[in-house]
């Protein structure tokens, strides 16, 4: 007999031995459902943030060991009113399944992360999460249903049916304090910065519908009293974020008392920033920042991909030509520079590589992996598995983060795993499968070919072909150094920590044993490592702290882009107007 008891705020589910736990998550609708239900199980003890503030749910999954348990389903067309169902077949993560559960008191909550139909000009009909400008995050994306925390007693071996119904929905951002056109109308600091939400026909022909890019555009102190100035332009690669970042904000006034620890230390530099902006301390240009979040992450890489779309031709061929016409840039190769770290130094990388002629440096930082030999901790090449390597009698898991002191915290399966219960097909939003959809070829069911088996780390070597030929940096290089290697003298500077958390230290070394091979011509490219430094390192002095260096990264590196195109501009090259 199954009895069932309610206690305040507790939903109490007695154990059955012969029973196998069920959860039905209704999501109402009055359509067929399109999209993916991620639900979360947290300890009551935990979802307690940094400063004792109790978190939801939703917010405590996570790809290294401390996340919440969570559980993912597709609904591809679901009838109205049927519900979606968690059992024992669900693949989760941590625990691989219900079955797995501890028996015990645990908070849980779900989020129904709404797809649409998207038609793309090659044909394909594909149903992906668009980003609804929060920067491609499930539990915060506007017109997500989900609902509010539940305590419940849950036993893995009971009969009876925990059932929830989503009677929420995530608001919207237009018009609330994280819209950048609201951001951008406010304050003192709009005489300086402007938003510009720019249309893209190549990305709206592609993706079968109005696709835009956002904008950031930092102007140059005199600006308007210089009416005659054409200035260079640096282009700031990071992800989506809702401001202004380089990598820190542009305040125009100091921090208030009332914040604390980093928040107040950001704060500071970046009033500091402001100050040496405005001071003629740093030199005149226009900086830049894009946001091109797409349906599969919150940034595209700046490539021309198969999946992802002609994000690299869209930001170089139409962007930024109406910036450097509208805000008066001199709009020629010598007098473009591009900066940014992680995704970002990827992308400042990889720019410069496919566009040696457009810009005249590039300043990379703890780029993701720049050589798949070096693909995180994992060998594209010469590995049959991402998730295990296999001795004699033994088997190790892949690591995939880390600690500076070389703890580890993730396995490369279990961020797989992760990223599988929040998305299939590649569409979970997140790291490896944002690599997956700009680095490999459509697959046959229309969304990216995985290279890497979310569930069981096969390599698939065909993918990875693919991989080399279009976007291993290194591999590029090195095939193309004759006619490239001329067009990059003087032009790539890279730092990385060589403890950094994710081991893209590894790759860094390989495409510097590449550059220092002898060839013709010789590189020139820098390299600088911060020993035992994780993620995020920017170089710089070694008498500072990271966390200094990373914070001032804009005032390092503007007057060495700078001075490297005032030495190299051509003759008639405009080196005056923009140097009062």
């Amino acid at each position: 007999m199954r009895r069932l008891a309610l206690v305040p705020g507790l939903l109490l589910v007695a154990a059955a031995a012969w029973g196998q736990l069920r959860i039905e998550v209704t999501v109402p609708s009055k359509t067929p459902l399109h999209g993916h239900l991620i639900l979360v199980i947290s300890k009551p003890s935990e979802g307690q943030s940094a400063n004792g503030v109790t978190t939801e749910p939703r917010f405590e999954l996570r790809e290294d060991y401390k996340s919440a348990q969570g559980f993912g389903v597709d609904a591809d067309g679901l009838a109205p009113g049927n519900p979606l169902v968690i059992d024992e077949k669900t693949v989760g993560y941590p625990l691989s399944n219900l079955a797995a559960l501890p028996v015990g008191n645990y908070v849980i909550q779900a989020v129904f992360n709404v797809y649409e139909q998207f038609h793309l000009a090659d044909g394909r009909t594909l149903w992906l999460p668009p980003d609804k400008g929060e920067g491609q995050l499930w539990n915060l994306k506007p017109g997500n249903p989900y609902d509010v925390p539940v305590k419940v007693h849950l036993d893995p071996r009971s009969s009876e049916p925990i059932k929830l119904t989503l009677d929420k929905v995530i608001p919207p951002i237009k018009g609330t304090d994280k819209d950048p056109e609201v951001i951008a109308a406010k304050g003192h600091a709009a005489k300086w910065l402007k938003f510009e939400r720019f249309k893209s026909e190549k990305l709206s022909k592609f993706w079968g519908r109005d696709m835009y890019l956002g904008a950031w555009v930092l102007l140059p102190d005199g600006f308007a009293e210089h009416p005659n100035a054409h200035y260079p332009l640096v282009v700031y690669q990071d992800h989506f974020h809702a401001n202004f970042g380089a990598p820190l904000p542009f305040l125009t006034e100091p921090p208030s008392d009332k914040l604390q620890g980093r928040e107040k230390t950001r704060a500071l530099y970046g009033y500091k920033f402001y100050q040496d902006w405005i001071s003629g301390t740093l030199p005149r240009v226009i900086l830049l920042y894009v946001q091109n979040a797409n349906p599969y992450y919150d940034d595209s890489y700046d490539v021309d991909s198969a999946n992802v779309g002609p994000y690299g031709s869209a930001i170089n061929d139409e962007l930024i030509p109406y910036i450097e016409k509208k805000y008066r840039g001199i709009g020629q190769g010598w007098a473009r520079a591009t900066y940014g770290g992680s995704t970002g130094g990827w992308e400042s990388l990889a720019t410069q590589i496919f566009y040696p002629d457009m810009y005249n440096g590039t300043y990379t930082a703890c780029p993701d992996p720049v050589d798949f030999h070096a693909y995180q901790n994992i060998d594209m090449y010469n590995d049959s598995n991402a998730f295990y390597r296999h001795g004699p009698f033994a088997e190790i898991a892949t690591a995939a983060d880390r600690k500076p002191d070389g703890t580890i915290i993730a396995t490369s399966g279990g961020e797989f795993r992760y990223e599988y219960v929040l998305g299939t097909h590649g569409r979970s939003t997140e790291q490896w499968d944002i690599w997956r959809a700009v680095f490999s070829p459509a697959g046959p069911d229309g969304y990216p070919a995985a290279a890497i088996n979310p569930l069981t780390g096969e390599i698939d070597k065909k993918v990875v072909d693919y991989w080399h030929d279009h976007y291993d940096l290194d591999a590029i290089l090195i095939r193309d150094w004759p006619t490239l290697g001329p067009k990059l003298e003087g032009k790539i500077h890279i730092a990385v920590g060589d403890g950094d958390t994710y081991f893209l230290n590894n790759a860094v070394h390989f495409i510097q044993h590449s550059l220092e091979d002898t060839r013709n011509p010789h590189s020139d490219a820098t390299l600088q490592y911060g020993p035992g430094e994780p993620h995020c390192y920017t170089g710089g002095p070694s008498e500072y702290t990271m966390e200094h260096n990373s914070l001032t990264w804009a005032q390092r590196v503007l007057p060495l882009m700078t001075e490297h195109m005032l030495k190299t501009a051509p003759p008639g090259g405009d080196t005056k107007s923009w140097r009062y």
